[in-house]
Formats: structure tokens, C-alpha cells, sequence
């Protein structure tokens, strides 16, 4: 029992090390939490939701594994009972007791040395998406794009007052375009910030360069659909790129449920721009000029 307590802490301790190093808080979430579990003695959470996926972690827990076994060895550390490791391991083991944390310690010290020193978190496809769609955007001139903002949606615009929607149409909310999409992404249409999400995920804010605060909203009436079919890849306050993916929607799935899927992109603070001007309507691709201030 001793020698399956120095395996498992030993693991925990990989776990670990990838909790804290990591970036993405899915990772964190998962990771940390397991790692506590497996110096309870229970490692499954670790091993095969942690280590196992990223590898490099169950070999560095293998590694401290072994050297802590090897130790308990040594010793020749005995148990009253089985089925107890990790921190609990210490009620079985009363006549070892320096020589059994001796043993947990190096384990954990290796495993979650070595996890540190050589795993290295990697971005997942939608991150890797993403970086490979910053070089398209990256071509736009930054002094137009001070003055610009750029078609978040590929599709057709349509004038704010075709939009189906009469508070959008009626320009309460600021001048602008609908887009009929025809692909289920939205983008961001210049380097800003998020200034507001909504919980349904099927509407952002994005406040730009020279003060624009723009609003884009993903069909009409479709908070009914409480996120059925939209996925949100931002928060507020979060910092984004020109061309960065801010929501992906289910276009069928929006008409299935009897909405329609037109996008409304409005500048919501136009009035202090009195030379603000839509000069794309058409068919248009995403970042494309669509509107000047």
C-alpha cells in the first residue's frame, strides 16, 4: 500500500503542476480539483481525465512513482490494512510515519517538478483557427481601419430599414446594416474590446477604435432560443482582433424554429458621428468595408 501511495500521489502531483500552468480555465477546472481527489487516494479523475490526455504529465508521475516506491522500499514501510493511500495512507502506516511522508514527498516533488519543467500546453484547433485567420485580417491598412468598421458576417446587406425587426429598423439603437448570412460566424469587424455579452449567446457588444460601440445581434426574436445553436467564443471584457470568431450559429436551426437569421449591425453611438456612412451593400465577405465615420 505504501508503494501504490507514492503512484498515486505522485500523479496528483503531475495533475497538478498542469492545473497551474495551464491557461485555459476548461483545463484548470478539471485538473486542480483532480488533483486534490488523488491525494485523497482517488485517481481515476487524474490519470485519465488529466495526465493520460496530455501524456508527458503520466510519465512524469510514473517517474516520481517509481522513485518514491523505490524509497518506500528502503524503508521497508509496512500497512495495518489495505485499500488507503495518498494523505489517508498516514492511518495505516502509524509505525512509519516520518519515513511515509518522506516517501509522499519526494513522489509529489519529482512528479510535479518534472510536469512543470517539460509539459507545455498546447492550443487547441479553435485556437489554432483563430490564429491562422489573424493573418487575413492583419492585411488591413491600421489608419483605415481607425476610421472603419468591417462585415462581421459573410451574406447579403440589406439596408437597416429591410432589417424584420422594427426596433432595429427604426434606428433607436443606432444606424446601420442587416446581414442575410449566408455561414453561421460572426466576427470581429476591427481590433476592440467586448463590452457586453448575452446569456443566450446570440448577441455582442464591441467598443472600437475612435469611440465606436457597435452592437451585433444574430436574428430577430432569437433569444427565444435561449442558445439553442449559438456558441459564444468570448467574454466581456475580453480583448479581440480584427477577423477574431466571435459567435458561430446554426443558420437551419434559427429557420427551423421559425426566425429569421438576418444579423443586425448597428453603431450604436452614430450620432456622434455625423459623417458615418454604409458604403457595401450586396453580397459582401467578412471584413469587408461596411461602414466610415
Amino acid at each position: 500500500m505504501p508503494i501504490a501511495s507514492a503512484a498515486n500521489f505522485a500523479q496528483g502531483a503531475a495533475c497538478l503542476a498542469v492545473g497551474l500552468k495551464a491557461r485555459k480555465l476548461k483545463t484548470k477546472s478539471v485538473a486542480i480539483p483532480s488533483s486534490m481527489s488523488a491525494a485523497l487516494g482517488i485517481t481515476e479523475p487524474a490519470i485519465f481525465g488529466v495526465n493520460l490526455r496530455f501524456v508527458k504529465p503520466l510519465v512524469c508521475g510514473m517517474i516520481g512513482g517509481a522513485v518514491g516506491a523505490l524509497l518506500g522500499s528502503i524503508f521497508h514501510i509496512g500497512a495495518t490494512s489495505y485499500g488507503v493511500t495518498g494523505i489517508p495512507g498516514f492511518l495505516i502506516t502509524l509505525d512509519y510515519t516520518v519515513q511515509y511522508a518522506i516517501v509522499l514527498a519526494v513522489s509529489f516533488g519529482i512528479a510535479f517538478a518534472l510536469t512543470w519543467f517539460t509539459w507545455k500546453e498546447e492550443p487547441d484547433v479553435e485556437e489554432q483557427e483563430q490564429e491562422a485567420e489573424k493573418p487575413e485580417a492583419e492585411h488591413i491598412d491600421n489608419a483605415e481601419t481607425e476610421k472603419a468598421l468591417f462585415a462581421p458576417v459573410k451574406g447579403k446587406v440589406i439596408s437597416r430599414g429591410e432589417i424584420p425587426d422594427a426596433t432595429f429598423a427604426s434606428g433607436v439603437l443606432g444606424d446601420g446594416v442587416g446581414i442575410e448570412p449566408e455561414v453561421g460566424e460572426v466576427v470581429a469587424p476591427f481590433d476592440g474590446e467586448i463590452s457586453s455579452v448575452t446569456d443566450t449567446c446570440h448577441a455582442v457588444g464591441i467598443t472600437g477604435p475612435e469611440g465606436m460601440e457597435v452592437l451585433i445581434h444574430v436574428g430577430v426574436d432569437t433569444v427565444n432560443m435561449k442558445g439553442d445553436g449559438f456558441t459564444l467564443h468570448v467574454a466581456e471584457g475580453e480583448k479581440v482582433k480584427a477577423g477574431q470568431k466571435l459567435i458561430s450559429f446554426d443558420i437551419a436551426k434559427i429557420q427551423a424554429a421559425g426566425y429569421s437569421a438576418t444579423t443586425a449591425v448597428l453603431l450604436t453611438n452614430s450620432d456622434d458621428y455625423p459623417e458615418f456612412q454604409v458604403v457595401k451593400t450586396g453580397e459582401t465577405q467578412t471584413m469587408e468595408k461596411l461602414f466610415t465615420i
